[in-house]
């Protein structure tokens, strides 16, 4: 059986090229590396080589989506085509293993990998950022509160103030962890005691796990504790929620004239437009993410060993909120240094006091001394 039509190739996703490291394809990399990594490590406690090695290529997806829809997990179908691939050793795939070992541990390396890439993005953005605020840092700026006219402040203010939000998603991404999963059908490994072997054996398979896909090692399992998945999710949630602020202000920037994308984008019906698509990209997925976040949450209140249908619904979820978040920091590695200043067109306050632009160089100074501080960790 052949997957005849991929459900989303990029059509209504605009930005979806820079999430390509989150894609089916992708997943099951991981899910086909974890249970290789599993065999491995088995074969590490038990001292042999029994040189078990996985073809992700070869795996029929038709039977896997198949499956997938008859099974409620893509693991089944999985196991039986890898132990199809690993011949006289077949009993040594998934073994102490269940389908949510497989599945965590799949999503946790590619959330590793996907927030990797975005952070790097994060940090391109953060210096031209600070490159930009400080050269704008006592260039008078009218802000407003509540759509309306306030006191003043600087262009370099607004800047440092886009800044902020990108170092808080950075140290955001920098402060989770990512561990590996591993509990066996309903979190205790008894099979492994069951096998002969004493429960140290899952301490220490656990750990040769976590050890050869270089995540975490939880020194337990956490089927039905989502908090390391909490996590995952509420940083990439983060990193779409600072792009879709800055979003925000590029889209006004824009109408108001002052700061215009030097690449836009054309209309069908208006061709005199240059549209800030940027803009309303990194808007966009600011606002998609929380109702992703809200379902991993809401999915962690679980129940029984396994709940029917909890951790389902966090899987496109999670993987939704990598989507946003790699999409977010590329967009906005690419808006910030496109952005053009109009000089004549920049709402200047009628008059500024010395406290105002003393207040305002001050304030971009310190996300300077902030960005400095974080840019050397």
């Amino acid at each position: 059986m052949t997957v005849v039509d991929a459900f989303d190739w990029g059509l209504l996703e605009p930005a979806g090229a820079a999430a390509q490291g989150t894609g089916d394809d992708t997943v099951l990399t991981a899910m086909v590396e974890t249970e290789a990594a599993l065999v491995a490590a088995w074969d590490d406690l038990d001292g042999v080589a029994s040189s078990v090695s996985f073809d992700s290529g070869a795996l029929d997806r038709g039977r896997l989506v198949a499956r997938a829809r008859t099974d409620g997990v893509p693991i089944v179908a999985l196991v039986e085509q890898l132990r199809e691939q690993a011949g006289t050793h077949a009993d040594r795939v998934h073994r102490g293993a269940t389908s949510q070992d497989i599945v965590d541990t799949a999503l946790m390396l590619v959330s590793r990998d996907a927030l990797a890439a975005a952070r790097g993005r994060l940090t391109a953005a953060a210096g031209e950022l600070a490159a930009r605020a400080r050269e704008a840092r006592s260039t008078p700026l009218q802000a407003r509160t509540l759509t309306q006219p306030a006191e003043p402040t600087t262009f370099g203010a607004l800047l440092a103030g886009w800044l902020d939000v990108v170092i808080s998603a950075g140290q955001a991404l920098d402060a989770v962890r990512y561990p590996v999963q591993l509990g066996g059908a309903v979190g205790t490994g008894a099979a492994v005691l069951r096998s002969g072997r004493s429960l140290d054996v899952l301490d220490a398979l656990r750990a040769s796990l976590a050890g050869r896909l270089a995540l975490d090692n939880p020194g337990r399992a956490w089927h039905t504790d989502r908090a390391p998945a909490l996590a995952v999710a509420g940083a990439a949630a983060q990193v779409a929620a600072a792009g879709g602020r800055i979003g925000r202000d590029l889209a006004l920037a824009a109408r108001d004239g002052y700061l215009r994308p030097a690449t836009g984008g054309a209309s069908s019906a208006m061709p005199h437009k240059k549209n800030p698509v940027d803009a309303v990209l990194l808007t966009a997925n600011g606002l998609r993410a929380p109702g992703l976040l809200a379902t991993l949450h809401t999915a962690a209140l679980s129940y029984d060993a396994r709940p029917a249908g909890e951790w389902h619904a966090e899987w496109q979820a999670w993987r939704g909120l990598l989507r946003l978040a790699s999409e977010n920091a590329v967009v906005l590695a690419h808006a910030v240094p496109d952005a053009t200043i109009v000089a004549s067109d920049v709402p200047r306050p009628e008059s500024m006091d010395a406290a105002a632009l003393a207040a305002a160089e001050h304030a971009v100074d310190a996300v300077l001394a902030r960005h400095e501080r974080t840019a050397t960790l």
